[in-house]
């Protein structure tokens, strides 16, 4: 019985570590976004698009 309890304790800790780590980069990357739309009118899809575009530079220069 011990010993479950134990092991459920370290998944519930890396669990929630896992959470808390991505909940923190995805605020990031919403506070990026948000400010780049706000300060110079840059949308998500433009980012995204210019991520395809460097995606596609870098595959046809191999």
């Amino acid at each position: 019985m011990i010993p479950t309890l134990i092991v459920a304790w370290i998944v519930f800790v890396i669990l929630f570590k896992i959470l808390k780590t991505t909940l923190k980069n995805a605020l990031t990357i919403a506070a990026i976004l948000v400010l780049l739309n706000i300060g110079f009118g840059i949308t998500p899809q433009d980012i995204w698009n210019q991520i395809i575009q460097w995606a596609d530079t870098v595959s046809q220069n191999q």
